[in-house]
């Protein structure tokens, strides 16, 4: 009986190309197993085998993602595979993104399934997990000895036909699918029963798990607008002509702080966006259309608003982890509170 056929996906860091100095490197394959395919090889046994492992440039997948999951399918389909593998990502977002954008391609194009890995707050995991069963992983590469077991065990389940259970089961991130199925006891009985556990403060387990969403109470009202000092914040990806900072276009690792002291208007060759979620070309010729600076400085001329701020604040909203852009909140508004800010402007796309 001949092996299943596995085709691998990895960024440039695991393809063993480079640092983040080499995420610009476009799509190449190479024959067999790379970097962490090398432990897949192990788990796979002789069942199955990774005949080719496909690598690219982080940035370059985020800057060119058409054309990057074009390129990096054609190359798997070449290779004629029972099933993908991508990653595992972790927590890096744009290596996540691009696993999910692989899988999303694969899946549609090809339909082969994929497994992948990712820790649960990586933005690829709400972006593409109805495309591949994601393993839930750590935060970081040091995860890789279990996450390797974990995603190969799955991987041969699949291969082999049979049958998943649930996601609790199989250590896979819910896909948000329902199923079917003929349980021991009726619904009234099960229900009851976590209801008198969660009385008694025991343990228990809900069959249906709703969504949980932050609630944040909004402040008090600014009690005198003509006095108070305004700052803006922008997830847009306003930045500085050239993008100083290096702001990602997608799945941003930071954001920056600009000074805006003086700037009555933000014009085409002082200011353009980094943002790579929405058509850059009306917020590169005015970024004022994202950051209303020009607005804002009419408004204190005419005593509207006590001030401006002088710094204001940018990030990249575009598929960036929610863990991510609560820290960059919580830096900026300790930050603000700090400058005597009285009033926040957020702007998005």
């Amino acid at each position: 009986m001949s092996k299943f056929r596995v085709v691998h996906y990895i960024n440039q860091y695991f393809g063993q190309i480079g640092g983040e100095e080499k995420a610009h490197v476009p799509p190449s394959c190479k024959e067999g197993p790379v970097g962490p395919g090398m432990a897949f090889k192990a788990v796979l046994g002789e069942e199955a085998e990774i005949v080719a492992t496909v690598i690219c440039g982080d940035s370059w997948f985020a800057e060119n993602m058409e054309e990057a999951k074009a390129t990096v399918v054609k190359m798997i389909a070449q290779h004629k595979p029972d099933l993908v593998i991508t990653g595992p990502a972790f927590n890096a977002g744009r290596y996540g993104t691009a696993c999910g954008a692989v899988a999303e391609a694969v899946y549609k194009e090809l339909n082969v399934p994929v497994i992948s890995g990712m820790y649960p707050e990586n933005p690829g995991v709400d972006m593409y997990r109805r495309y591949a069963l994601i393993v839930e992983t750590g935060d970081n590469a040091a995860a890789m000895r279990k996450a390797v077991p974990a995603m190969g065990k799955l991987a041969l389940k699949v291969l082999r036909g049979e049958s998943l259970g649930t996601p609790q089961e199989e250590g896979y991130i819910s896909r948000g699918i329902r199923k079917n199925y003929f349980a021991e006891e009726r619904g009234s009985k099960r229900a009851v029963d976590m209801l008198v556990a969660k009385l008694k403060g025991e343990e228990f387990h809900t069959e249906y798990p709703m969504p949980q969403f932050d609630r944040v109470e909004p402040n008090p009202a600014v009690a005198d607008i003509t006095k108070a000092r305004i700052a803006l914040v922008t997830s847009g990806g306003i930045v500085p002509k050239g993008n100083p900072d290096h702001i990602e276009s997608s799945s941003a690792s930071k954001y920056g702080k600009y000074d805006i002291e003086g700037i009555d208007d933000l014009t085409a060759e002082t200011h353009q966006t980094a943002h790579g979620g929405y058509d850059p070309v009306y917020a590169n010729q005015d970024a004022d259309r994202v950051l209303p600076v020009d607005v804002l400085r009419e408004m204190e001329k005419e005593g509207k608003i006590g001030s401006l701020h002088r710094y204001y604040y940018a990030t990249v909203g575009n598929g960036t982890a929610v863990a991510s852009a609560k820290r960059y909140a919580e830096e900026i508004a300790a930050e603000l509170k700090q400058d005597g800010v009285d009033a926040v402007i957020l702007t998005s796309t």
